[in-house]
């Protein structure tokens, strides 16, 4: 069945389905299912709380928004072999993100097994001042990431490690992992290796060293602020440096020392190996899941040799993860140290990925009807000058990211749908790339059900809904796009939109 002529309020119907699904699985059902507990606090004061209830599973979200959606297309005239049809092509397009998702959860595995994720724990807990832990979690990720390109990849290497020390020296998991995954992004956002980078300046049509150039104006303010704000709650918050902490941390570095061997020079140089294939491969710019595959098969070579496990071990950290019980079933471990190694495997993957693909079936019913194409060219006609249209490209973005799943998607659609817009109040193309990431990709990981909420969960052990306040780079980011575009500072007015003039 062709695409035909579909009402505004046709593709509000399953939009408006997800919305409120997520209102109330997601949102209000915790709060309607909390408990009442009494706990005991530090001073032996006995308190009574309310926990937050169950939410919705995600999948089941998704799920029933594409009931919502069936329907309404059926009620439409559409049949189920049109729909599927759309929902397999949407679906397959998850398979590159997948493929990746699965690549991590195998690398981390593997890199527990070769024991290069536990000897950089176990010199990084020494190296790391626990007041400087959640600048360091912001500002190291951000610098692999500008040399690698990769968001991803970065959060799911050093991150991974770094959630690791935070662990042992007890620092709050969710602004670590906060400060990870913001680091990430911004190095990633920045850099010219990066696909998100260059598809929205692709889509915009504009080159990619002046969309980069643009992003400056509202990304490194962000930057900077968010760095200042770890480093303020680095020192004004309560890491736990008292003696019975730093002796749970010695007890920790004794059970890695005593269940892996990279005491040797000769050791560490073969262990930091896997790290160095990924470094490679992201500067050569070889492709992603090949490069974490190899590094995987590296670290398993490693694990054998160099910390003596078995074959049947490296199969087990590779598919379903390392798991201390199995691969030292004589020794009584540390809880701390079990907990900090039993992580990683293909299968640790996939609930991120059942989770994508139900997103990915809702959105390819979407397609049916160009659904979101619709809302955003019929919503957004009330726009009279610069600063509306501007406004109105960030929510368009955040409206459609935040739906799709997909920047790469949404760059395409908005850059279509505002670039004849941009061109009528004479903005520069390349404050719509900018905007198109500044409330594109920078959001995406804030949300629980988009690809890259379910790997950072899945990667870092942290959900969205936990950390999402405290990923000050995007907070920031968001706020800085919207006074620029109020007051046009940074939007290149003075320059006449050269780009335009000169294909005329």
């Amino acid at each position: 069945m062709e695409n035909k002529e579909v009402s505004l309020l046709r593709s509000m119907i399953p939009l408006a389905g997800l919305f409120l699904l997520i209102l109330f699985g997601v949102i209000l059902m915790p709060q309607l299912l909390s408990t009442t507990v009494e706990v005991t606090n530090a001073d032996g004061v006995t308190e009574t709380v309310r926990e937050p209830g169950p939410m919705m599973p995600l999948e089941l979200v998704f799920l029933f928004a594409t009931v919502i959606s069936v329907l309404n297309l059926a009620h439409m005239g559409y049949k189920w072999d049109d729909i599927q049809k759309h929902i397999v092509k949407k679906v397959s397009q998850l398979v590159p993100a997948a493929i990746i998702l699965f690549s991590i959860g195998i690398l981390v595995g593997s890199w527990m097994f070769a024991g290069t994720i536990p000897m950089l724990i176990y010199y990084g807990v020494d190296l790391i001042n626990p007041n400087y832990m959640y600048v360091v979690a912001f500002l190291v990720p951000s610098i692999f990431s500008v040399f690698t390109g990769t968001s991803w990849g970065s959060a799911g290497t050093i991150g991974v490690v770094i959630m690791g020390i935070a662990t042992a020296i007890d620092a709050n998991l969710a602004i670590v992992a906060a400060a990870v995954i913001g680091g990430a992004y911004f190095g990633d956002k920045m850099s010219p290796l990066s696909d998100t980078t260059n598809i929205a300046a692709l889509a915009a049509g504009v080159p990619l060293m002046e969309h980069i150039r643009s992003m400056v104006n509202t990304t490194a303010p962000a930057y900077i602020l968010a760095a200042i704000t770890y480093m303020i709650i680095g020192f004004t918050s309560s890491v736990d440096t008292s003696a019975a902490q730093l002796s749970e941390v010695a007890t920790l570095k004794e059970g890695l020392a005593a269940l892996f061997h990279f005491d040797q020079w000769w050791q560490i140089v073969l262990i930091i190996v896997p790290v160095l294939v990924v470094l490679y491969g992201s500067f050569t710019k070889k492709p992603t899941a090949p490069t974490l595959i190899a590094s995987s098969i590296v670290a398993g070579v490693i694990g054998l040799f160099v910390q003596g496990f078995s074959a049947e071990h490296v199969f087990l950290a590779l598919n379903s993860g390392f798991d201390t019980a199995v691969i030292f079933p004589d020794l009584d471990i540390d809880g701390n140290v079990t907990e900090l190694l039993n992580r990683g495997g293909l299968y640790s993957m996939d609930s991120a990925v059942i989770i994508a693909i139900m997103v990915f079936i809702f959105v390819g019913t979407l397609d049916c009807i160009n659904a979101i194409p619709n809302v955003i060219n019929k919503g957004f006609r009330w726009i009279k000058n610069r600063p509306q249209a501007i406004v109105s490209s960030l929510f368009a973005t955040a409206l459609t990211n935040g739906l799709t799943s997909n920047q790469m998607a949404t760059s395409f659609i908005v850059a279509e749908a505002f670039g004849p817009i941009y061109k009528k109040f004479k903005i520069p193309k390349k404050v719509l790339s900018r905007s198109i990431e500044d409330y594109g990709t920078m959001l995406e990981s804030l949300l629980p059900w988009t690809a890259t909420g379910v790997f950072m969960f899945g990667a870092l052990g942290v959900s969205p809904l936990e950390y999402w306040n405290y990923q000050f780079v995007s907070l920031y980011g968001f706020v800085i796009a919207i006074i620029l575009a109020v007051t046009g500072i940074g939007c290149f007015y003075k320059e006449n939109n050269k780009e335009e003039e000169g294909k005329e």
